[in-house]
């Protein structure tokens, strides 16, 4: 499948291919430059391409070419990870990178992709999980209809910020790959940071009260509005893991979400 673009692009094979669940991906040389091909097989993957490209390489990977299947990027080749950072010791500074690279995405650009997807769509699997199981899942998407009834700083989101989404490109230090189709308030885009399930750390309490912290810090949010995205969230991806059949993960969401529950109490409403 990667023969057309080889030929078409001028590209060299320069690794092994890697298959997700929504692509396929090469690392290829273009120009003599490290890159990295990728074919998209669904809409959410496809329309991902076309976002990064109008990103133009600020905050995220720069798109060499693509078109409504394939897309040429460039390759992350620096050594830096800022899962190994959050895990040795470095989480603070992990979290400040994240939050600049997620801040560079929010500018303001004009004319952006058609079909972008509103947080209200995108948390249908939390309502039909709260309708489903109740309990804290019930109050996590109370949370997120309060939120979504009255948004705040509506931007073009990355939708799925986190530790291994964010990497180093060498000169061009930390940029982000892998966007989702998502337009909302900006503050939900820096909740996964906290909630990330693959970060072993993330129901630590306090590591969590600490991250908030430096969040909403380097981010210029409220902690109280921060916390409650981060309820709805945490509910969010526990209803992913529950459709996928995966309910260990799913406890992590819902124990984040506790983490959240308890530091609300302690805020005034927002």
């Amino acid at each position: 499948m990667f023969e057309r673009y080889l030929h078409s692009w001028n590209l060299t094979v320069d690794g092994d291919p890697v298959v997700t669940p929504g692509s396929h991906l090469l690392p290829v040389r273009w120009q003599g430059r490290p890159a990295m091909l990728k074919m998209a097989h669904t809409a959410e993957e496809q329309l991902g391409g076309r976002l990064m490209s109008w990103w133009a390489g600020e905050g995220a990977a720069q798109v060499y070419a693509h078109d409504d299947t394939a897309l040429l990027m460039e390759r992350a080749i620096g050594p830096g990870s800022l899962m190994r950072m959050a895990l040795n010791g470095q989480d603070d500074q992990a979290s400040r990178i994240a939050c600049a690279t997620v801040a560079r995405l929010h500018a303001p650009r004009p004319s952006p992709p058609q079909g972008l997807v509103p947080l209200e769509t995108w948390f249908q699997s939390l309502w039909k999980a709260a309708d489903d199981n109740g309990g804290l899942l019930r109050d996590c998407a109370a949370m997120a209809r309060s939120l979504l009834a009255a948004p705040q700083d509506i931007v073009v989101l990355h939708g799925d910020i986190h530790h291994n989404n964010i990497l180093d490109f060498g000169a061009r230090r930390w940029l982000a790959i892998d966007p989702k189709r998502v337009i909302g308030e900006r503050g939900y885009d820096y909740a996964n940071l906290i909630c990330n399930p693959d970060l072993p750390t993330c129901c630590d309490p306090l590591r969590f009260n600490r991250q908030v912290e430096v969040i909403a810090q380097a981010a210029n949010l409220a902690r109280p509005r921060l916390l409650q995205w981060v309820l709805a969230h945490a509910g969010l991806c526990a209803a992913w893991f529950l459709e996928e059949g995966e309910r260990q993960r799913a406890a992590i969401g819902l124990e984040v979400a506790r983490l959240a529950q308890r530091a609300l109490a302690q805020w005034p409403t927002v």
